[in-house]
């Protein structure tokens, strides 16, 4: 990625040249001497960092708030090493036209889920694609519906997204995010139905399983009446612990079947057929139509400003909960009276990582909000009363 080597200098003229910079913004410290700079070109907020490198300075981006375009990191680096009058030692921010690693018409962002709207009246979600055989092929067999695969494999993501053009398919949308969070974004009674094809077992951390009581009630909910949950499995242990979960709610309508064979195989479906294994299929109905989900989440933080000494008063240990946690990860300096935070907050399988500016004008998330999941939700209320403490 994107980043220039420079002579070592002296960091604290960079304050005094942010007035007069045509991109940089604020300047910042934190305790172990790392420096971010905030950035602001081309209608994108994001932050560079400065860290020493065997007796030189590296100029690069910042994972957290890095924007998808490249060369708008290349042009920023660019710009800053000049305003700052930096001497350049080596660099790799040549302009390039290479389209970036999901860019597609067809790759989804979770926060494009906020507000969109669904080309296709009916609708399907494959939870794990991997190689993407069965999303395809069900792709092409429906035309009419739209099918929603997730994968957090990225690699995997970007295969599928190759051929969704190579196939001229115009029923895919890809998403490159978890899917216990990710139906949380859906509105209610909008699928038919929900693949769940050979999920890794976890046989040693059942926690991060995908089925779990909570997914099997945010599916139930996300499902029309009558719509399906299918999960389709190799493994012996997650079958029956598949079951378990399923009848441990009420009013489940179950059906069950064993070495089906589908209009599709996939490559570990072909690899556990040579090895004679048995494949089962738990198909989980959707008996009544669910209510509204109420998506009134407010990531605001409404009359939070800075209080003198706040920087010492944050816990420097994870609050850990049930459900979700909030970790204050690093506390950059960027004036007498303001603050930027970096911290991870969330889910435990997919928290979110995000900076904060607080001051004395008030407090918002730099540089997006984060996902309006509930687990996200109950942490926002957390930093709020972490932010209003007062000192002893």
């Amino acid at each position: 990625m994107p980043h220039l080597k420079v002579k070592p200098f002296d960091t604290s003229t960079i304050k005094s040249k942010i007035e007069d910079s045509s991109i940089m913004t604020f300047f910042a410290t934190s305790d172990r001497l790392d420096i971010v700079i905030g950035i602001e070109h081309k209608n994108e907020e994001f932050l560079l960092q400065l860290k020493q490198s065997d007796g030189a300075y590296l100029l690069k981006y910042d994972k957290v708030t890095r924007p998808l375009k490249v060369n708008i990191l290349k042009e920023a680096l660019d710009i800053v090493s000049k305003e700052l009058s930096l001497e350049v030692l080596s660099s790799n921010i040549a302009l390039s036209n290479t389209k970036p690693a999901l860019s597609s018409a067809y790759f989804k962002k979770i926060e494009d889920f906020e507000d969109i709207k669904y080309p296709k009246d009916k609708v399907s979600v494959e939870v794990g694609f991997g190689s993407g055989r069965h999303l395809l092929y069900q792709a092409n067999k429906n035309p009419d519906t739209l099918f929603i695969g997730l994968e957090i494999h990225t690699p995997s993501a970007q295969q599928v997204l190759k051929q969704i053009e190579l196939q001229a398919i115009e029923n895919i949308w890809v998403v490159n995010y978890d899917a216990r969070l990710f139906l949380e974004m859906l509105p209610s009674n909008l699928c038919s139905q929900i693949f769940v094809h050979f999920p890794v077992p976890w046989d040693k951390k059942p926690q991060r399983r995908v089925i779990s009581k909570s997914f099997l009630s945010e599916s139930m909910r996300v499902l029309d009446k009558g719509g399906r949950l299918e999960l389709r499995t190799d493994s012996n242990n997650y079958f029956w612990y598949s079951l378990e979960t399923f009848f441990s709610v009420e009013k489940t309508e179950v059906e069950v079947r064993k070495n089906e064979a589908l209009g599709v195989t996939s490559k570990y479906e072909a690899r556990w057929l040579k090895q004679e294994k048995d494949i089962y299929d738990v198909y989980v109905k959707s008996t009544e139509i669910s209510s509204k989900k109420d998506n009134i989440i407010d990531f605001n933080f409404n009359k939070v400003k800075y209080i003198q000494g706040i920087e010492n008063c944050l816990s420097k240990q994870a609050l850990v909960f049930d459900d979700y946690f909030v970790h204050f990860e690093r506390i950059f300096k960027i004036s007498d009276t303001s603050l930027l935070i970096k911290c991870a907050f969330g889910s435990f399988d997919r928290p979110e990582h995000k900076y904060i500016l607080l001051d004395s004008n008030g407090c918002r998330y730099f540089v997006s909000n984060p996902v309006k999941t509930t687990v996200n939700n109950l942490a926002h209320k957390l930093l709020i009363e972490q932010f209003i403490l007062k000192k002893d």
